[in-house]
């Protein structure tokens, strides 16, 4: 079993190793040259196109930006990224269509365990000393919005339509449709036609 498959089995895998560190090593190049062009270059959002699994026809990301992997993440159509957007995708990640986030966003497909000598004295039989992690997939439905400074962890499913206050932890699996927030984040309430802000528009 290569040390990828063991990622997609949920087993204990090393970062470290040559496999894993080759199919980062693009992601960060390509994302390190991204975040280094203009972004009204034409040349700049196609770059994401040449890391990522999958990806819609219209997209856009303000930037920077930082992927682990890249090619486990699969993202639909009309998405938008503000600010800073950090992708560990080391287990695969999914997210729909007509999905939003704000400034600061991570998600975080990984994990180390809690005992300290299984993170760093996993011996593999030719000697060296492992950084073990094991990772869980994240899936984000459709119409999604997630305000500045989310982070949502490894395992999380996220339901079609459900908008994550600013600045909140998301540990477990949020609804479709509903307000959530909070360190960890909760579900709050559905989200309803009296939250509408069509008032606003001018006329």
């Amino acid at each position: 079993m290569t040390e990828e498959e063991k990622i997609f089995a949920g087993k204990l895998f090393d970062a470290r190793t040559q496999e894993l560190r080759d199919i980062k090593h693009k992601a960060h190049l390509l994302c390190q040259k991204f975040n280094g062009m203009d972004e009204y270059d034409p040349a700049r959002l196609p770059l994401v196109r040449e890391f990522i699994g999958k990806i819609g026809r219209k997209y856009y990301f303000q930037g920077p930006i930082q992927f682990n992997y890249g090619v486990h993440t699969f993202i639909g159509e009309n998405f938008f990224s503000n600010f800073n957007l950090t992708v560990m995708d080391d287990a695969r990640i999914y997210i729909g269509d007509n999905v939003m986030f704000g400034p600061n966003v991570s998600l975080m497909a990984t994990d180390h365990p809690l005992i300290a000598q299984e993170r760093t004295q996993m011996r593999y039989p030719d000697g060296h000393v492992s950084m073990s992690e094991f990772a869980k997939e994240i899936h984000i439905g459709s119409n999604v919005w997630l305000a500045a400074n989310v982070v949502v962890l490894g395992g999380v499913t996220i339901g079609e339509g459900a908008v994550v206050g600013a600045g909140s932890v998301v540990t477990r699996d949020i609804p479709a449709g509903y307000l959530a927030a909070g360190v960890p984040c909760r579900p709050l309430r559905q989200i309803t036609e009296a939250d509408s802000k069509m008032h606003l528009l001018a006329e």
